[in-house]
């Protein structure tokens, strides 16, 4: 099994050799970078490229290890054994399965997203460590272990919101999704939009760099935001004459809304703005 890239996604070399070294030492990868680099669809693209059944437990900030095991629902059993309900004879009735649970038992080798770990309390990555070492767990209420037929390909990501344990970074293979340069850019856009004005792309590419290079700027723009912005340029019919104005008094680029998404930014922009037009007089 191994991973070459999809005609859909646009992997660089280096994290397709992560991602196949991952799957020969039946390691999870765990992927960083900036939101909007493409972690959590890589996961999606790999499962499509080996023909494997995709599985995804997106985490929140409420998320417990347990819940990726299973849940046992004792309210749920209590309530039915005053109701006289004969469910209440069997245990298994009440245990729902997690996302774990489910790759273990897949009649085919899973690909298995952990999507945003980092959003979990700290403790957390820790609580999974024995279970994505040895591949195991018991089953207090059934006093069964289940054990996974094949190892899932389990592929985890990270904003890098707060720092994983050494004990579970010893457990993966690593990988950080570096921000994609101009031409890989250009690749992106081309998988996405086909046949789209080169001269669009090119100007479109140049003001968003520039963007993201501006010292001071909270959020930088992402290759999702660069994306949806550049449907709107299409839908808008804004042309590349437009975006290639250097009038100061539209330096915020046409639909800045797609890029800049927080009141900082956009003041920093008209701020930038004012100083151009001070200069110009």
């Amino acid at each position: 099994m191994r991973f070459e890239g999809t005609s859909a996604y646009v992997a660089t070399d280096d994290l397709k050799v992560a991602v196949n070294a991952a799957i020969a030492l039946e390691r999870p990868l765990l992927v960083k970078g900036e939101p909007g680099t493409g972690k959590s669809v890589l996961a999606i693209e790999v499962a499509k490229a080996l023909g494997a059944p995709m599985l995804e437990w997106h985490v929140k900030s409420t998320t417990k290890a347990q819940q990726g095991l299973y849940e046992y629902d004792a309210v749920s059993r209590l309530r039915d054994s005053q109701l006289g309900d004969e469910r209440v004879k069997d245990i298994r009735n009440y245990i729902k399965r997690g996302k774990l649970w489910d790759a273990f038992v897949a009649d085919e080798r899973p690909v298995l997203l952990i999507d945003e770990i980092d959003k979990a309390d700290i403790e957390f990555p820790n609580d999974l460590l024995l279970e994505l070492d040895r591949m195991e767990f018991f089953v207090y209420e059934t006093g069964e272990t289940v054990k996974a037929r094949r190892r899932p390909i389990v592929i985890i990501t990270s904003n890098n919101e707060k720092e994983l344990p050494d004990a579970f970074l010893r457990r993966c293979f690593f990988h950080y999704i570096r921000f994609p340069d101009p031409d890989t850019m250009n690749a992106i856009v081309e998988v996405h939009y086909p046949g789209i004005k080169q001269r669009l792309v090119s100007e479109a590419l140049r003001l968003f760099y520039e963007i993201r290079d501006v010292p001071g700027i909270k959020k930088k723009p992402s290759t999702s935001e660069l994306l949806d912005w550049l449907k709107l340029l299409m839908v808008e019919d804004i042309g590349p004459e437009t975006l290639r104005e250097r009038d100061p008094k539209k330096l915020i680029p046409p639909l800045h809304g797609a890029l800049l998404k927080n009141e900082q930014d956009v003041h920093l922009f008209e701020r930038l703005a004012f100083m151009g037009r001070r200069e110009g007089r």
